[in-house]
């Protein structure tokens, strides 16, 4: 019996599932415009603007962690549809107050839905012919909404002050739901795939999550503060506006490298190098006087994440092919991002940007470990 979702190989389904990786994903992009229109806009202290964008990845995690259990019993197309639209109300919310303790519980329900919603989005990739492949095609969308995104934001923001980020969040949310609603891939799981997700999971998929989280929290940490970072150094409005379209524009070239090379470059060898690569530039960006060094770290930095996120979406599709592991990807990664702009915001408070590099260094010899024993498998699961 065929096990797959014959609906996301055709052109509606893929895009519905693009459009939903770019929203569920959109802390990926915007963490630093986020945290910075919390600062700038919005006069909070690092360590309250973080613990706002951890709230949100944090209820991202929990619903994602009640999601992905059950994901072969799920309607996922009307999960996907509920949860875009509750994040758009929510975040709409956020636009209207300036009350912490409001934004905070709205922040809290606008990652919950759309942790839910990813979750039903990631598990449809997962039951994909090559999981890879489309994790990497819903890459290349993310960095085009990313180029748009942070090339207009800054802008924005600055001229319409801070309420106007969680508009267009808003906004992204709401054309996720229509579209999800025209298009989502939501046809009913076999009893075959059943079977499989009721199957118990391998250790090797628990340390690819932990590495996965690991790597999220890096990202999640340094990227909230790229911005903020800049402007303290004293670089130009203009210049630090351009690390970032740089950075969208790099974004471009990960996801379509990782589809190219998946079968060139074994996986577990990928999501090795990985957390290295990350850390060094974590530790680049945090140290470096230079705007050059910065510049040059900060553009390749979310690219790191993107490409080796494509291959440790591949190497657990391969460890467990019934998709509740993959439906549980936004906790994996999320757990750890989650953690990282409070723990960054606590770190720049106490002992400034370059304790985020020591950090950043730290976790990365975790994710590694991780990764390499989730990597002890059979060669031909790994093939």
């Amino acid at each position: 019996m065929n096990t797959h979702n014959e609906r996301a190989e055709r052109w509606p389904g893929r895009i519905a599932l693009m459009v939903a990786h770019c929203a569920g994903m959109v802390d990926l992009v915007a963490l630093p415009v986020w945290v910075g229109a919390l600062i700038a806009g919005y006069g909070l202290d690092p360590q309250r603007a973080g613990a706002l964008a951890t709230l949100f990845l944090l209820g991202a995690v929990i619903s994602s962690m009640v999601c992905a259990p059950r994901f072969p019993r799920l309607r996922t197309g009307m999960v996907a549809v509920a949860g875009f639209t509750v994040a758009a109300l929510a975040f709409f919310g956020v636009s209207l107050t300036t009350d912490y303790a409001v934004m905070a519980v709205l922040h809290a329900v606008a990652g919950a839905a759309a942790g839910a919603a990813l979750s039903m989005t990631h598990g449809t990739v997962g039951r994909c012919r090559s999981p890879h492949r489309m994790f990497a095609m819903a890459g290349m969308a993310l960095g085009v909404f990313a180029i748009v995104f942070l090339g207009l934001m800054p802008g924005l923001i600055a001229s319409l002050g801070g309420p106007v980020l969680f508009r267009v969040f808003a906004g992204v949310m709401l054309v996720a739901a229509v579209v999800a609603a025209l298009a989502f891939p939501s046809a009913l799981v076999e009893k075959t795939v059943r079977a499989l997700a009721a199957a118990p999971i391998a250790p090797a998929v628990w340390f690819a999550g932990f590495g996965i989280g690991c790597m999220g929290l890096v990202q999640a940490m340094m990227f909230s503060f790229l911005e903020r970072i800049g402007a303290d150094r004293g670089f130009a409005p203009g210049a630090v506006t351009g690390v970032l379209i740089a950075l969208g524009f790099v974004n471009l070239l990960p996801a379509p490298l990782a589809a190219l090379l998946e079968r060139r470059w074994p996986a577990h060898l990928v999501v090795l190098g990985g957390p290295v690569v990350q850390a060094a530039l974590a530790l680049t960006i945090a140290t470096s006087g230079g705007y050059a060094a910065y510049a040059f770290a900060g553009a390749l930095f979310a690219a790191v994440m993107i490409f080796t996120h494509t291959f440790a979406f591949g190497l657990v599709a391969q460890l467990d092919t019934g998709g509740r592991a993959l439906s549980a990807t936004p906790a994996m990664l999320m757990m750890g991002a989650a953690i990282g702009p409070v723990l960054g915001g606590t770190l720049v408070k106490s002992a400034g940007y370059g304790a985020l590099g020591a950090a950043a260094v730290a976790i990365g010899c975790v994710a590694v470990f991780c990764f390499a024993r989730a990597g002890r498998r059979p060669a031909a699961v790994l093939s």
